[in-house]
C-alpha cells in the first residue's frame, strides 16, 4: 500500500563534475603563452611612448627604458617648431580622406559587377585582380614611376592620389561579400522598376555594411601609411606626407645624434589617427556581426 506523506520530495544534488587537472594546466599554459606574445608585441609601442616624453640625454642612455625620467615634452614642441610636421599631416590627411571615399566607391563598383552582372570576359577580369594580390608591390616601383611621369602628374597631388583610388584587395573583399546577398533582393527591386545601378546604390549596397567598414578601416590605415608610392610619386618636400617626412627624419636630416624623442614623438602622433579610427569602426563592425549571426 502506498503511505500518503506531507513532505515534499527530497531533491538528490547531481554530482559534481571533477575537473581534469590536465585540461586546466594546458588552459594555464596557453594564457601564459597569449599574454606572453601580447606582451612583446605591445612592448615596442610602451617604449615608443616613453621616449617620446624624454630628455634626449635619458633617451640616449636609457633607450629601452619606458618610464622617462624626468618627463619632457621637448620633443613634441621640436616636431611643431622645427619640424614640417604640421605640412605633412595636411598632406596625409588630404591623400587619406580622398583615397578612402575612392576605394570605398570604386571597389564597391567593381566588386558588383564582378559579383552580379555577366559579361564576357568576366572570369578572366577576376583572375587578373587575383593575380595583381600576388605581385609584390616594390615590382612595380619603377614602372608606377615612368607611367607617372609620361602621364605627366609625376611630383603633384594627381600623382599622389589617383594611383590608389582602386586596390585589389577592395575588389576581392567587395565582390565576395556581394556574392553572399541573395540574388532575390535584387531581383524585387528590379521588379519595382529600379536600375541596376540603383539596386546597387540603395538596395545592396546598405546591406553591405560590414564589409564597407572593413574596407574604410584597410583602406584609411593603407593610404595613411603608404610610402613607397609616394617615394616614386613626389620628390618635392612640400608634397610630402607622413611616412615620406617621417623617413627624412629618420635618416638624419636635422643633423647628428639619436634624437629619439623627436623621432618617436612624431611616430606616435602619426598613430594615433589610424588608432582611432580602428576603435571606433570595430565597435560597430562587431556589433553589426553579431546582430548578423542573431539573426541567422
Amino acid at each position: 500500500m502506498a503511505v500518503l506523506t506531507d513532505r515534499p520530495p527530497v531533491a538528490v544534488p547531481a554530482p559534481r563534475r571533477r575537473r581534469d587537472p590536465r585540461a586546466l594546466v594546458s588552459r594555464i599554459l596557453g594564457y601564459a603563452v597569449l599574454v606572453f606574445f601580447g606582451l612583446v608585441f605591445l612592448y615596442p609601442f610602451v617604449i615608443q611612448l616613453g621616449n617620446s616624453f624624454k630628455t634626449e640625454p635619458d633617451a640616449a642612455a636609457n633607450p629601452l627604458s619606458p618610464i622617462p625620467d624626468p618627463v619632457s615634452l621637448a620633443g613634441f614642441e621640436r616636431i611643431f617648431a622645427g619640424t614640417n610636421f604640421p605640412l605633412w599631416l595636411g598632406n596625409s590627411l588630404l591623400v587619406t580622406v580622398l583615397v578612402t571615399v575612392g576605394r570605398v566607391f570604386f571597389d564597391s563598383l567593381a566588386g558588383y559587377a564582378l559579383a552580379r552582372l555577366r559579361f564576357r570576359g568576366r572570369a578572366g577580369l577576376f583572375a587578373a585582380v587575383v593575380a595583381v594580390m600576388a605581385v609584390p608591390p616594390v615590382v612595380l616601383l619603377i614602372p608606377k614611376f615612368l607611367v607617372l611621369n609620361q602621364l605627366g602628374i609625376y611630383n603633384s597631388y594627381t600623382g599622389l592620389i589617383v594611383p590608389l583610388l582602386a586596390d585589389a584587395a577592395g575588389i576581392f573583399i567587395m565582390k565576395q561579400f556581394f556574392e553572399s546577398i541573395p540574388v532575390s533582393v535584387e531581383e524585387a527591386a528590379r521588379i519595382d522598376g529600379a536600375s541596376v545601378f540603383r539596386t546597387f546604390w540603395s538596395v545592396v549596397l546598405p546591406m553591405a555594411k560590414p564589409a564597407l567598414i572593413t574596407l574604410t578601416i584597410l583602406s584609411f590605415q593603407g593610404s595613411w601609411n603608404e610610402f613607397p608610392h609616394s617615394l616614386v610619386a613626389v620628390q618635392d618636400p612640400d608634397l610630402f606626407t607622413l611616412p615620406r617626412g617621417l623617413a627624412d627624419l629618420v635618416s638624419g636630416s636635422l643633423g647628428k645624434g639619436s634624437q629619439y624623442p623627436l623621432k618617436l614623438g612624431a611616430a606616435l602622433l602619426a598613430t594615433i589617427p589610424v588608432a582611432v579610427l580602428f576603435v571606433v569602426f570595430q565597435r560597430y563592425f562587431v556589433r553589426d556581426a553579431n546582430d548578423g549571426s542573431d539573426k541567422g
